[in-house]
């Protein structure tokens, strides 16, 4: 009789995490924590009230949606679903109702106690870390079964064997558990794939457009260009002369700009060789020490020598120019630019790092997207850029931060071992 409610409540557990994978994409409320913990909530009252009765005790997985709600969804998530419970388990009463609710509070602390680490790991490695969390409310629940059997006398059902019991709840629940947490790694790895799909259409069909106005663009303003040069050799002096040099400087700069535009919509990396990264970045310093000097901004290096990748030079240092005056821009005056280069494993990775004012989850999260910047005055394509050209060299740019604390930039390449 006991596994028959076990088995039973693995599959009011699995109910939220499959309405999610049902309903999830045609519904963004079903992301919020409360309607995570409200779902979960449910499944757990539920397992409650379908549970065993065995020695004044209720034997039910009441908990494998508390962890999954704690860890997947939040606190908040956790503390609404922990709510629930304690309200079916005081709707249903009994001698050792104040044991529940000492048993509920300790199964909810041990999850909330590991959430923010275990939310910073992903795949089998967060369904693992879940798993020995739950093994949290297996103890509770026997430490609360020997004190309560301890402290009263209680009458033991004649097919009832407690040492078998335990063992079989604590399998069955680390089967829930499992089951339940392998699923919602299912559904966020679908929604990480459909975001990047997503990304990867709009990308598409920006870099498209661009290519296409810039083209259009560029000719004509090849043109004028040409004709003001000329014009350039007639006048020599005076306000046309300092008119002329302002229109042509405009121009350049157009130029600049359309031709992030062709990079944004496909990078071509034409000239490959073998770079010494620690030079590239010991050049790129100086040239932005200039621009670094007026806040009073410094370089720290930090290069580890003999660091080789294989390459285009110039769209790489394009790239790489474009991140660390970024990371100069951010700056507070007076303040310094960290840049740290080492090996890691078979890979390169470069850290940028400013003690700027920052950016919240969602400004990162929309980094790399055309048009968007976190500037008063900018157009967001120095950044794009370079995230489509170290996308480009099969590397990754991954941006970390804290409002009013700094960012972290880190760029990943591969590593030229000959």
């Amino acid at each position: 009789m006991l596994l028959e409610k076990l088995f039973l409540n693995v599959l009011i557990v699995l109910a939220p995490v499959l309405v999610f994978t049902a309903f999830g994409d045609r519904w963004r409320h079903f992301e919020s924590p409360y309607t995570v913990g409200l779902l979960h909530g449910i499944s757990s009252s539920l397992c409650l009230i379908f549970s065993y009765y065995a020695l004044d005790l209720y034997w039910d997985l009441r908990y494998v949606p508390l962890v999954i709600s704690t860890v997947y969804g939040g606190p908040i998530a956790g503390f609404i679903n922990y709510l629930m419970i304690l309200a079916t388990r005081t709707y249903l009463g009994g001698d050792a109702l104040w044991f529940g609710f000492i048993s509920i509070t300790l199964a909810f602390l041990g999850p909330l106690l590991f959430t923010k680490k275990i939310a910073r790991l992903a795949g089998r490695r967060r369904i693992r870390a879940v798993i020995l969390i739950s093994v949290i409310p297996s103890v509770v629940m026997l430490l609360i079964l020997i004190s309560y059997t301890m402290l009263k006398q209680v009458e033991k059902p004649l097919d009832f064997e407690p040492i078998r019991a335990v063992l079989f709840f604590g399998l069955v629940q680390t089967l829930g558990t499992w089951l339940s947490s392998t699923l919602q790694e299912f559904n966020c790895e679908r929604a990480i794939m459909k975001a990047e799909i997503q990304r990867a259409e709009k990308l598409k069909t920006l870099g498209e457009v661009a290519a296409s106005i810039a083209h259009e663009v560029r000719n004509p303003l090849t043109v004028v260009q040409g004709f003001l040069q000329l014009m350039s050799k007639t006048i020599v002096e005076g306000k046309n002369r300092d008119y002329l040099q302002f229109a042509l400087n405009e121009l350049a700069r157009a130029e600049v700009i359309i031709n992030d535009y062709l990079n944004f919509s496909k990078p071509k990396l034409t000239k490959y060789e073998k770079i010494s990264l620690a030079d590239l970045i010991e050049n790129i310093t100086i040239l932005l020490t200039p621009l670094a000097s007026l806040k009073g901004i410094q370089f720290d290096s930090q290069l580890e020598q003999q660091i080789y990748v294989h390459t285009d030079r110039d769209q790489l240092q394009q790239a790489l120019v474009n991140v660390i005056k970024n990371a100069v821009e951010a700056s507070k005056e007076k303040a310094a630019v960290q840049i740290k280069l080492a090996v890691k494993g078979d890979r390169v990775e470069l850290k940028i790092i400013d003690k700027g004012k920052g950016m919240t989850p969602e400004e990162i999260r929309r980094i790399g997207t055309l048009f968007y910047t976190t500037k008063e005055s900018g157009t967001g394509l120095g950044t794009s850029v370079a995230v489509r050209i170290i996308e480009a060299m099969k590397g990754s740019i991954i941006y970390e931060s804290e409002k009013g604390k700094g960012t972290v930039c880190t760029i990943s390449l591969p590593l030229t071992t000959s």
